[in-house]
């Protein structure tokens, strides 16, 4: 579905007299040098696609990625126009989990394609900061491609933050004095973190390409913004590698913690056994019901041998606790 065409011209926004869907004519209004034109997709079929395509010359290997939206964050060129490849993220915080979508982008001299999937990717917020950044604006495609990686890699920031505040959970989890079950949890956000470092570690290329303007269709003056935005890319996969560092240290120490309480566990159910043990012996020696036993024909044998079993298990009780075993 289009979701928004527009054609800018000196940082701001012209009203055209044509069909949203109409791109062709939209197109033929980007008359002036720096003009250019901003079509907005959202799940779009291969015949829409199609168009788009046949209007602004996209690539069909390029448009053919775009419509699968199983790609992996990258950054080509096919003949004069670039195609690059983002991977949005957001965080379900009642699921520990990180859900995935994707941005598909066609950067031309007089034209800005982008093709959405997933929820978390809205771009309507990265449009109306351009529209009203005039400033910003005037440097055409390559401020729509900084504003739309911007708003990615903030969504990146939000996300790893969130994960920081479960990871730290787990590991206060882990070390409390509560026995706790934390292995699912942890597995859970390992798995959720692998997530995050599949969009985040390969859009560091070609970010860094932007950040130093060696990108041909990109504006070199655009590359402090790109800078600013490789600067938090890199703080969040920073952060990626730490959180994944501490929940596997985590683990290790839930493993670790689980063998010392099974440790006591055994310790103290083998005192118990002790303190069963002993007088049992007892018992089972005077229930032999034999003839000639000195015992037997004793006044006091009985109190003895209940005396003897009181005896046996308390000196039993005072050396396990001692030994810290019960």
């Amino acid at each position: 579905m289009i979701v928004d065409g527009a054609l800018y011209r000196q940082g701001q926004r012209l009203e055209v007299d044509c069909e949203i869907s109409d791109f062709d004519t939209l197109r033929s209004h980007a008359t002036e040098a720096g003009d250019f034109v901003w079509v907005g997709l959202y799940k779009p079929t291969e015949d829409e696609l199609a168009e788009v395509a046949k209007s602004f010359g996209l690539h069909h290997l390029a448009v053919e990625d775009a419509v699968q939206a199983h790609q992996r964050p990258k950054l080509e060129r096919y003949d004069d126009n670039l195609f690059l490849v983002l991977k949005t993220l957001w965080y379900v915080d009642e699921q520990d989990a990180v859900e995935t979508g994707e941005i598909s982008m066609f950067l031309g001299q007089d034209f800005v394609v982008t093709v959405r999937h997933g929820q978390g990717s809205q771009l309507q917020t990265a449009r109306s900061f351009l529209e009203s950044r005039e400033s910003v604006l005037t440097h055409g495609p390559s401020a729509v491609v900084y504003a739309v990686c911007d708003t990615v890699v903030d969504g990146y920031v939000a996300v790893v933050d969130e994960l920081q505040v479960d990871v730290d959970e787990v590991e206060e989890s882990v070390f409390s004095p509560a026995r706790t079950n934390d292995s699912i949890r942890i597995y859970t956000l390992k798995r959720e973190i692998a997530e995050v470092r599949r969009a985040v570690m390969p859009l560091r290329e070609p970010m860094r390409r932007f950040a130093e303007g060696r990108v041909g269709g990109v504006e070199k003056e655009a590359a402090p913004f790109f800078r600013d935005v490789y600067d938090h890319l890199n703080q969040a996969a920073d952060v990626v590698e730490t959180l994944d560092s501490l929940l596997s240290t985590a683990f290790d120490a839930h493993l670790a913690r689980i063998s010392v309480q099974q440790n006591d566990d055994m310790r103290k159910i083998s005192a118990g056994i002790g303190l069963v043990a002993t007088p049992t012996l007892i018992a089972g020696v005077y229930g032999m019901n034999f003839d000639h036993m000195p015992e037997l024909g004793w006044l006091l044998g009985y109190p003895f041998a209940v005396l003897l079993m009181v005896l046996s298990s308390t000196a039993l009780w005072v050396v396990f606790k001692k030994s810290g075993w019960l």
